[in-house]
């Protein structure tokens, strides 16, 4: 039975990883084996470049195929992490053959038949009728989930972002060039200019409204999982010398006010996250903590003494885990325990 039925009992659990070989590919394998993932048979497929290229998962050994091959194996689901243009080609032709796609490409996310999901929130999201399923972008994630319940609470009316985020979001060759840089070494840009020692205010491409689609993502993205076009969202995206996971500084406004006590309370029972704020002690989140941990860590909690009923917050994560592979791995294992 296909967990995309949500009924009936699952014999084998057929699960693909699209994009495997890539940076978020490679940690959702790491993922998979971290948390037990229960599959019965797994499939890695990648593009014809990386076909037979070996990959390693819960001690076992497998050869990459082609995403053609994966599509005739007919797996149950199939995350994706193979970028846009392969996600809109792909995913529907895995959706046709019974495959739940949960894809974590910008592909799919805005698209008004597809939800988007972050399962500390809004699983109720998904209907059996839903065979492709959008992971969000990786700053959009950590933002909701920490602020998930005290927007239940006091209902945010605004909110007023500035990303401090990581190389690793760009990609491998990010990273290569921020280490070649370091080190004195010739190495590709990727960048318009250096990143080593250097802040670069532009995450994405500028599009006509002087923003770029990164801080479009965190407005569009975050009024979708929150199902409330009355937030409204300013953003400004910076990649930062990081390699650890992304931060961000949050001014949120609400519709009631709040007690700081009560805040704390609420920050410290929300699912997902944990409250690193001690700052008298110099603790607080920061990217080099974060690294390689699935959770959102929130510190720096503090009240806006300059405007009513608002506070300020910094919110850090690894990008590649829970902004990533994990929130992924994560509505998978929700899926599963539907069926």
């Amino acid at each position: 039975m296909n967990p995309c039925n949500f009924v009936g009992q699952l014999s084998e659990m057929k699960l693909a990883i699209i994009g495997a070989t890539g940076m978020v590919g490679n940690v959702m394998l790491q993922v998979l084996e971290q948390r037990n993932f229960p599959y019965d048979e797994l499939i890695v497929a990648a593009s014809e470049a990386s076909v037979g290229k070996k990959l390693f998962c819960k001690g076992k050994e497998y050869s990459c195929i082609s995403v053609e091959d994966a599509i005739a194996s007919k797996p149950d689901i199939a995350i994706f992490s193979a970028g846009g243009s392969s996600s809109k080609k792909y995913a529907p032709l895995f959706a046709e053959v019974g495959c739940v796609v949960i894809d974590n490409s910008s592909a799919w996310r805005m698209d008004n038949t597809v939800p988007l999901v972050v399962p500390e929130i809004n699983m109720d999201a998904i209907k059996p009728e839903h065979k492709i399923i959008a992971n969000p972008n990786c700053s959009t994630i950590q933002m909701v989930v920490a602020l998930a319940q005290l927007h239940k609470k006091y209902s945010i009316n605004r909110l007023v972002v500035s990303t401090y985020q990581s190389v690793t979001g760009t990609g491998v060759k990010a990273v290569e060039q921020l280490y070649a840089e370091r080190e004195g070494r010739e190495a590709s840009m990727v960048y318009p200019h250096a990143i080593d020692l250097n802040c670069l205010p532009h995450g994405g491409d500028f599009e006509a409204n002087g923003y770029t689609s990164e801080e479009m993502k965190l407005y569009n993205e975050t009024r979708k999982i929150y199902n409330d076009n009355t937030i409204d969202v300013t953003a400004t995206v910076v990649r930062v010398p990081v390699v650890g996971g992304h931060s961000m500084s949050v001014n949120a406004s609400f519709e009631a006010d709040f007690s700081m006590e009560e805040v704390i309370q609420i920050l410290s029972n929300t699912p997902g996250v944990i409250l690193q704020d001690n700052p008298t002690n110099n603790e607080y989140p920061m990217p080099r903590f974060a690294e390689n941990k699935d959770e959102v860590f929130v510190g720096r909690v503090r009240k806006d003494f300059s405007y009513p009923k608002s506070l300020n917050m910094w919110i850090v994560a690894d990008n590649l885990r829970k902004g990533a592979a994990t929130n992924a791995i994560q509505i998978a294992e929700e899926l599963i325990k539907r069926v």
